[in-house]
């Protein structure tokens, strides 16, 4: 039997929280470890510090939910909307979020490390200084996303959209981007080293200063992407386009550039040009 107290003051006894009507429920530091709340109607409930870890969370609606802090380790929210949700600071290593929607949710400074994340919905979502190391985000749509300064080291990005993203000094060393969408995306200073960004859409990017030694560029679209001061040593750029890209001060020791094409770029301010 559960008691549940809500922001109104009302309470009500469920035998089961499996979709249980638990809009604007107060259940603020509420210890609900394991417990199965699939289909729950959670909407702007008070969660805040709440124990969820190894929750069952599948497809319930926590939209514009305060999960503040909350622990949701190892929590099954497959299918969940988390849309508008409050997550600051909330622990999520290990989670499963696949297909959850996240939409303009804000999840700075969130723990997601090992989570999977696949064909999730971050449009607009905030990730500022998120944990996001060996997360698996494929296929995840991701336009406009926040993840300023966010580490996301080893994790799978292929054929995540993260047009117009603010990618801006996050760390993606080893990432994996393969067939990616970031047109018009903000990577300014952004560490890239051995990504894996095999055909990836960096149209129109913002690529100033940014790290990427030894990644692997094979036929990536660079139109017009701004790399000054960027660092591309080692990196493979055969088959890239590079047309109209900005390289000055970019450094290009030991890259490949065999077949790229490279009309109108700025190569002749890049360093270590050999063309």
């Amino acid at each position: 039997m559960y008691t549940i107290k809500y922001l109104d003051g009302e309470e009500k006894v469920f035998e089961s929280l499996v979709g249980a009507n638990l809009k604007r429920a107060d259940l603020g530091r509420a210890n609900l470890k394991g417990a199965n709340l699939k289909g729950a109607y959670i909407w702007g409930a008070n969660l805040k510090g709440a124990n969820l870890n190894g929750a069952n969370l599948q497809s319930a609606n926590l939209q514009s939910a305060d999960l503040k802090f909350a622990d949701l380790q190892s929590a099954d929210l497959k299918g969940a909307d988390l849309s508008n949700a409050y997550i600051w600071g909330a622990n999520l290593n290990g989670a499963n979020l696949n297909g959850a929607s996240l939409e303009s949710a804000d999840l700075k400074g969130a723990k997601l490390k090992g989570a999977k994340l696949e064909d999730a919905n971050l449009g607009y979502a905030k990730l500022k200084g998120a944990e996001l190391t060996n997360t698996n985000l494929e296929g995840a749509e991701g336009y406009g996303a926040e993840l300023k300064g966010a580490e996301l080291t080893n994790a799978n990005l292929n054929d995540a959209n993260l047009e117009g993203a603010n990618l801006e000094g996050a760390k993606l060393k080893g990432a994996k981007l393969e067939d990616a969408n970031l047109w018009y995306a903000k990577l300014k200073g952004a560490e890239l080293t051995n990504a894996n960004l095999k055909g990836a859409n960096l149209e129109e990017a913002d690529l100033k200063n940014a790290n990427l030694k030894g990644a692997e560029l094979t036929n990536a679209n660079l139109y017009g992407a701004d790399l000054k001061g960027a660092d591309l040593t080692n990196a493979n750029l055969k088959g890239a386009d590079l047309n109209g890209a900005k390289l000055k001060g970019a450094n290009l020791k030991g890259a490949n550039l065999k077949g790229a094409d490279i009309k109108y770029a700025d190569l002749k301010s890049a360093i270590n040009y050999n063309g």
